[in-house]
């Protein structure tokens, strides 16, 4: 088992308590909320984002790679619960109308892969929203070191690096820095 997913695994009964979810009017500001339509969040664990925006969509899927997280998720009632790597999801082509990735792409094993699944499994017209902490400040910085210390094999990528893998999948991104140390990177499938 990689290190990360001993470490959620074993975190999954207390994440929520350990990990506040971000403001919830700048991910429906994103997220471009309300929609009738379905939305995914990848990596999204134990269903603390989902939870805040299930009243906004109008179907919700939560997949992850740990099963105990996936649990917490599932007792939340809030989402479909699906265990799959992001690198190779099991959904059809242009199945989501929005797509979520928070705090979590430096965890994928083959991100560029998770990239191109994402927009794979995003609809025409729908919108990718990926939070990540912005490995360009000192503060981050520290966090991808003490990661690194921790076995996590976590890979920690520039707002610009992460707008860039996007765009290699055919989508313009734009990125939206925050004052907390992350970056928001925007976009739109046409």
């Amino acid at each position: 088992m990689p290190a990360n997913n001993f470490l959620f695994d074993h975190s999954a009964p207390f994440y929520d308590r350990l990990i506040p979810p971000p403001d919830p009017q700048r991910l429906q500001a994103f997220l471009n909320l309300p929609t009738e339509g379905w939305l995914l969040e990848a990596g999204g664990g134990t269903g603390r984002i989902a939870a805040l925006l299930a009243p906004l969509v109008g179907r919700l899927v939560v997949s992850d790679l740990s099963g105990p997280m996936l649990a917490e998720s599932m007792a939340k009632t809030i989402a479909c619960p699906v265990q799959a790597d992001v690198s190779h999801l099991p959904f059809p082509d242009g199945h989501f109308d929005r797509v979520l990735v928070v705090d979590a792409l430096h965890h994928f094993s083959y991100q560029q892969q998770a990239v191109a699944e994402l927009v794979r499994v995003l609809k025409p017209g729908g919108r990718l929203v990926i939070e990540e902490p912005d490995i360009t400040q000192l503060q981050v910085k520290f966090v991808a070191l003490a990661e690194k210390v921790a076995l996590m094999g976590s890979h920690f990528h520039s707002p610009d690096e992460i707008a860039a893998m996007i765009a290699d999948c055919g989508l313009p991104a734009r990125i939206e820095k925050e004052e907390r140390f992350a970056a928001w990177i925007i976009a739109d499938k046409k």
